[in-house]
């Protein structure tokens, strides 16, 4: 029976692998497997909730194994260390206990088919002291530490009797990420005010968000992202643009041009690239950020046995540019790599992948939700804002829960949501 391998369960691999589990798995035509290093998948545009509290990744969280036993498909719990081509097999990496000690061997799996759907991680562009001084949010592990981190400094100045004392954070990278968790911290901050930690409110918060170029949510049209700017400032937010960073210290973030950003907790959302080990991996093509070179098919341009999808695939809209990073792109890449792939099975010709912008929409949390809707799909975007920005934005995730689950079982999941927001505390306070 064929054996198709996708490794990396994000938005766009969770959903091809259970797509494929339910229409080949389950039916005896094709043996399906998922690998992803973690146990359980969360949807990444939401990490700014884990890194502020307001979403439980223990609770929030959706078990592979879960999927795998209900959609028809197998999972293997693993990190990618090496593909061979020759003999069509990947290698994971041996698992490791808390203690470092091997609990599992390094593993061989053979494909017939192998789709990469990695995903991005943080690039801080090789700036001195980055990595040892800032904290990145590019899994949920990273994202509860950055929160851990929030609560200690939270109740360090709770219990402080110092009066000019703030509670001072930087964070560098002016997209959607920068952006939506600046909004969040200030709702954050409200909320513990009135769990009982002393003298927490806005005022306490002193924030600086950093971008480099001339403004933030560079890939938003001009006037949504001076609406966002604006919001932002009357939060309290001090927004710095054409601000290039140069190094991170214990002191805070240093500017190209001489100054000290006081921040005692900072993080770096500023640009993506694929893993490092990415890099020309099995002789495959990859560009300067470790992006897989692929062709319209989404097949790699050195072998037509693997896809990739998502933020790690390289692939050149008509225009030449490249199709951005986004929740849509990994969605639309997920369903065009099934249609490929059943294509290829029944020995008929590939369709191309052409990329459909809907829009974009940035939530400046409980405050505000921004953005414009259609794209390139129509002549002139249509921009939104407010409360029905704010439930186009929801939507966006009803939709990969859709293509998880099902309607009906979506609908339950929503309903379930709601009571436990209802019963429990509105953040997580540990």
């Amino acid at each position: 029976m064929t054996r198709i391998i996708v490794v990396g369960g994000g938005a766009g691999g969770l959903e091809l692998v259970t797509k494929l589990g339910r229409q080949l798995g389950r039916k005896g035509k094709a043996e399906v497997i998922l690998v992803d290093r973690n146990r359980t998948h969360l949807w990444k545009p939401l990490l700014h909730e884990v890194a502020t509290g307001a979403m439980d990744p223990g609770i929030d969280g959706l078990s592979y194994r879960s999927q795998a036993h209900n959609h028809g498909f197998s999972f293997h719990l693993g990190s990618l260390t090496g593909i061979d081509r020759e003999a069509k097999s990947i290698t994971l990496a041996p698992l490791l206990d808390d203690a470092g000690k091997p609990m599992v061997s390094e593993r061989l799996l053979k494909y017939d088919i192998l789709v990469l759907a990695i995903g991005s991680v943080s690039n801080d562009f090789g700036t001195q002291g980055v990595r040892d001084h800032c904290i990145f949010l590019d899994s949920p592990q990273q994202a509860e530490r950055f929160h851990d981190e929030l609560m200690n400094r939270f109740l360090q100045y709770a219990e402080s009797e110092t009066v000019d004392e703030k509670v001072d954070i930087a964070i560098v990278g002016g997209g959607a990420t920068g952006v939506e968790l600046s909004a969040e911290l200030y709702n954050a901050v409200e909320h513990l005010g009135a769990y009982g930690f002393k003298k927490l409110n806005r005022d306490c918060l002193r924030l600086t968000l950093v971008e480099a170029g001339p403004r933030i949510l560079p890939a938003l049209p001009e006037r949504i992202s001076a609406m966002a700017h604006k919001e932002l400032r009357e939060l309290g937010v001090d927004v710095r643009i054409n601000t290039m960073i140069v190094e991170a210290t214990n002191e805070g973030l240093k500017t190209k041009d001489g100054e000290l950003i006081p921040a005692k907790l900072m993080v770096w959302a500023a640009g993506i690239k694929a893993p490092d080990f990415m890099k020309d991996i099995a002789g495959l093509e990859t560009n300067r950020i470790n992006q897989l070179v692929v062709k319209p098919t989404l097949q790699t341009s050195r072998d037509d046995s693997i896809f990739v999808i998502g933020d790690c695939a390289n692939c050149l809209q008509d225009n030449g540019k490249p199709v951005p990073p986004r929740a849509q792109s990994a969605h639309q890449m997920a369903s065009l790599a099934y249609d490929n792939i059943q294509a290829l099975l029944a020995g008929k010709a590939l369709k191309s992948y052409v990329y459909k912008d809907h829009g974009s929409l940035v939530n400046l949390s409980r405050y505000s939700t921004v953005g414009s809707l259609m794209g390139n799909l129509m002549r002139g975007s249509m921009m939104v804002e407010g409360r029905i920005a704010r439930t186009v934005y929801i939507s966006l995730y009803r939709m990969h829960q859709v293509a998880l689950h099902g309607y009906t079982r979506t609908g339950l999941m929503m309903l379930v949501g709601q009571i436990n927001r209802y019963l429990r505390p509105r953040l997580k306070l540990h």
